[in-house]
């Protein structure tokens, strides 16, 4: 394709309000196979579907990451997530991503150590992708809802569990940009009236799953952060606010005392 289409497709991209219109032309090019489908790429992108749907992955941690539309696109503020997670992650741990989506967070550690990757979703499209991300990594990917996804012998045996759930609470999913608002499942952003329903079954299950001194990960609003981190002490693990300015990230990293007896 000639330089001249290129910029034409940019400057088609930039008058229906993309604002990195060169770079998405780019990778728009990139990806096709063809004229026909170029030409299928941009129609979509500009009828305001989010590029990754159109492309059909995202950049993640260096990672192309498969997506699919009606998958959770994954943020690159959750990248601070599995920076802090990493932390942690020693060679041979079992990892779970729950509420996995697209399985980013669990193969983005599993690029960076040996570990056992375990991911579950209750959305048939999250599993699917997730299935595709992960296998490079050995990763096992389960249907279904939270833990109950979840082999029965991982029982007390997670060393870290990552779980990125969704926290927009209920009322305020009308102010998201359009590209979330109108493409993504509401499933994978309604976090229910104060943001915090999902948080509180995962932290409520954690105790049971995670292995003694095991880890929980997940990512909150500046304002919900505290009180997550007030509903993981309440369930009896030490807690801590971490945040990346720069991302505008916050994650609130819970540990299960190793002397804790949880049965």
């Amino acid at each position: 394709m000639k330089a001249s289409d290129v910029r034409a497709i940019a400057d088609r991209l930039r008058a229906s309000g993309c604002v990195f219109a060169e770079d998405e032309a780019a990778l728009i090019v990139e990806t096709a196979r063809d004229a026909t489908e170029i030409a299928a790429m941009v129609d979509r992108r500009v009828s305001g579907e989010p590029l990754e749907y159109v492309v059909g992955w995202a950049s993640f941690r260096g990672l192309r990451i498969a997506v699919e539309p009606g998958v959770f696109i994954p943020r690159r503020r959750t990248e601070f997530l599995v920076s802090e997670a990493l932390r942690v992650v020693r060679d041979g741990a079992v990892v779970v991503d729950l509420g996995c989506g697209t399985g980013a967070l669990g193969a983005a550690v599993a690029a960076e150590r040996p570990v056992t990757v375990y991911a579950a979703d209750i959305e048939p499209v999250a599993v699917r992708c997730a299935r595709t991300n992960l296998a490079p990594y050995g990763g096992i990917v389960s249907a279904g809802d939270l833990f109950t996804a979840l082999p029965d012998e991982l029982r007390g045996r997670i060393d870290v569990l990552l779980s990125n759930v969704p926290y927009v609470p209920t009322d305020e999913i009308r102010l998201l940009p359009p590209e979330a608002r109108l493409y993504e499942p509401h499933v994978t952003l309604d976090g229910g009236p104060d943001g915090l329903t999902t948080l509180r079954r995962v932290v409520a299950g954690a105790g049971e799953w995670l292995a003694p001194g095991g880890h929980l990960y997940v990512e909150m609003s500046d304002r919900q952060a505290p009180i997550a981190e007030s509903v993981m002490q309440a369930a009896r693990l030490t807690a801590e606010i971490t945040t990346d300015d720069d991302l505008g990230a916050n994650v609130v990293h819970g540990r299960l005392d190793p002397a804790l007896d949880v049965e």
